[in-house]
């Protein structure tokens, strides 16, 4: 049988047109990443921010405006209850205190005046009874003045180490203006504020999982100390005292996030989120990607729980482009090349 040049020629071009093909529809598939599920903690927590502070501390005050005259230098230093800080210039207050006694000293020279008189009926007895009201009146208002004087000398309010010292000489201190901060350096803890939304799920003694920009990448633990039983409702907001370890690295004033763990699995299956879509995921089968039903669990902030519909060898897709359907195909990318 004799097969013309033709023939073979147009079978070669049909061929040819066949592979083109093939190649092109394979070049068309979207190039993905694969990879199996990892083993590894799943943990549920609420997030909050907080700063470090001391369990007992004071925030020290000025009670009258004035301007500092001087202070005690003892940043850092230990101070006993009572023991002064600063000083204020309080010698308006010391003036108003001695025009005060004057006013009383006239009083009392008029009251034993006043007496005679009365005794001798040269004056009446509404007269003597008039002074006497007044050198009362005078008695209350230097034990007052005398009393405000007192609030010009600053002092400290608890037994504890000088923690901060805001103000120097020669500046106005005003009424309510913290001046020092006086406290224990230890225990510490951190003052957190959480969300209302939040607040349920939180447990005294639950484990909180500290992390600060002082210390990246180094694991911070705490425990739930104390919660407030009354919210911010303006911030919406409970504060919660997460108990530091006699150990901890963290200083006073440090701002720190915590995470409060309300629940976690020790040995989880676990996907990127967006491996995830609502409760489907894609699986790599013969060149085609294939959509299996999941159960979710705990879902973190890169990471998600797989609890039923995948097993641990199962070759997943982790990164399936927008628009991916069961049974379109797709290219897995290649494996970078180990660093040699």
């Amino acid at each position: 049988m004799r097969i013309s040049g033709r023939t073979v020629v147009s079978g070669f071009v049909v061929a040819a047109a066949a592979v083109a093909l093939a190649l092109a529809w394979r070049s068309s598939a979207p190039l993905v990443r694969v990879g199996a599920p990892t083993l590894g903690p799943a943990v549920e927590a609420v997030y909050a921010t907080g700063v470090v502070e001391p369990v007992t501390w004071a925030k020290v005050a000025s009670l009258a405006r004035g301007r500092i005259v001087a202070h005690c230098g003892c940043e850092g230093r230990t101070v006993k209850a009572g023991q002064v800080l600063a000083r204020l210039d309080e010698k308006e207050q010391a003036a108003r205190v001695r025009e005060l006694e004057a006013r009383e000293t006239f009083l009392h020279l008029e009251l034993d005046r006043y007496r005679k008189l009365v005794q001798t009926q040269a004056a009446s007895v509404k007269d003597y009874e008039r002074v006497t009201s007044e050198h009362e009146q005078i008695h209350a208002a230097i034990a007052a003045a005398r009393e405000r004087l007192t609030d010009y000398t600053v002092r400290a309010p608890i037994d504890g180490l000088v923690l901060r010292r805001d103000g120097e000489i020669g500046e106005i201190a005003e009424v309510g203006q913290a001046l020092f901060w006086v406290g224990q350096p230890t225990p510490l803890w951190i003052t957190a504020e959480v969300d209302e939304e939040d607040i349920p799920r939180v447990r005294e003694g639950q484990r909180t999982l500290i992390k600060a920009d002082a210390f990246p990448g180094r694991e911070l633990v705490g425990r739930v100390e104390r919660i407030t039983p009354k919210g911010d409702p303006v911030n919406k907001s409970y504060r919660v005292r997460v108990a530091l370890p006699a150990e901890t690295p963290l200083m006073i004033g440090m701002t720190t996030e915590i995470n409060v763990v309300v629940r976690e699995v020790a040995d989880a299956l676990l996907l990127p989120i967006d491996a995830v879509r609502g409760d489907r995921a894609f699986v790599l089968d013969g060149g085609r990607a294939r959509a299996v039903r999941v159960a979710t669990g705990i879902k973190g902030q890169a990471l998600i729980q797989v609890t039923d519909g995948l097993k641990p060898d199962a070759r997943v897709i982790l990164d399936a482009p927008p628009g991916l359907k069961d049974g379109d195909r797709v290219r897995p990318r290649a494996a970078p090349a180990a660093a040699r």
